[in-house]
């Protein structure tokens, strides 16, 4: 014969599975987060730290403001960068300022 629950026991196994539910929902959700927002975020600033660490005298630079240039001089943190053709215009700025790195071509 099975057993069949009434009245306060019915109610209690109900907001216990109900707790369990709502609790799954919210670990779903809170790994749905991670996985779209955080994650990508993460491999990006990963991709930025190596492009930075492989960066090298004579590369090709953009930078965050949109100006091309050449890296003359690496420091710790910052670089001299080259504008233009006349060679007059050498600007230090920060390592976190460069967006993109293209090497000379060989």
């Amino acid at each position: 014969m099975g057993i069949v629950l009434t009245g306060a026991d019915a109610t209690a196994a109900g907001n216990t599975a109900g707790l369990v539910m709502t609790f799954a929902v919210y670990g779903v959700f809170i790994l749905a987060i991670w996985f779209f927002f955080m994650r990508p975020q993460k491999k990006e600033q990963k991709r930025m730290a190596a492009m930075l660490a492989a960066l090298e005298c004579g590369d090709c630079v953009l930078t965050s403001s949109g100006f091309y240039g050449v890296v003359i001089d690496i420091n710790d943190d910052t670089v001299i960068v080259e504008f233009g053709n006349n060679k007059n215009c050498r600007i230090p700025m920060e390592k976190s300022a460069i967006a993109r790195v293209e090497k000379p071509e060989n």
